[in-house]
């Protein structure tokens, strides 16, 4: 491992990164970037062992700045950090192609395992993790789970309570665009205004009533 490219928006939470990192990699050259136009632009520019990302980053998203990265050098390997637990974004977060997920209250220790074994050309998961998959394989589908990650992002701004003029300026969207989503979000969860969608959202735990 000698070149890893780190993507946070908080400086403390990079800085306790490259501890971990420098102890385990001596000799490893880390770049640092703040938000998710930055990291495609050094993913564009530059050669990159691993990335290490996380998921709600200013402009875009990690999420969105993952299936760009894909585009741009498929093979190049992806770990998604996140304060979210596994089961909401992990499967999403895997198919669009990262090496694995990882929940940032885990030890340290453990985020130089999920580095080993992606190394390797490995998917990382928890065991936990790994019997989510197999139940989200071996049951019927959540409706928020039929939601596109766009969809699922605008959902969740809809449910914190976001005005669709904010979520149209947060992505340079056009309000009709926005409004669009929105409607095929209520549709595919069978809602009919934006109260139900947040009680949807605290009851299926996508958001905390105390956030609210």
């Amino acid at each position: 491992m000698k070149r890893i490219l780190l993507a946070d928006d908080h400086s403390f939470i990079r800085l306790g990164l490259i501890q971990i990192l420098k102890d385990e990699y001596p000799s490893v050259e880390i770049k640092e970037v703040g938000d998710g136009d930055s990291l495609i632009r050094e993913v564009m520019q530059h050669d990159w062992d691993l990335v290490i990302s996380d998921l709600d980053m200013p402009g875009k998203n990690g999420l969105e700045a993952l299936e760009q990265i894909k585009l741009i050098k498929p093979l190049l390997p992806v770990l998604i950090l996140s304060i979210y637990t596994e089961e909401l974004y992990a499967v999403r977060v895997l198919k669009a192609g990262a090496s694995g997920y990882m929940n940032k209250n885990v030890a340290p220790y453990e985020l130089i395992n999920a580095i080993q074994r992606i190394s390797l050309g490995r998917k990382y998961i928890t065991p936990e993790l790994g019997e989510k998959l197999l139940l989200h394989i071996d049951t019927d589908k959540k409706p928020h789970e039929l939601l596109t990650n766009k969809e699922f992002e605008i959902f969740k701004l809809l449910a914190y309570g976001k005005t669709i003029t904010q979520i149209a300026e947060m992505y340079s969207l056009a309000l009709t665009t926005v409004s669009t989503y929105r409607s095929r979000i209520m549709e595919k969860l069978n809602l009919s205004n934006n109260s139900e969608l947040t009680r949807y959202a605290i009851a299926h735990k996508i958001i905390s009533d105390i956030e609210i």
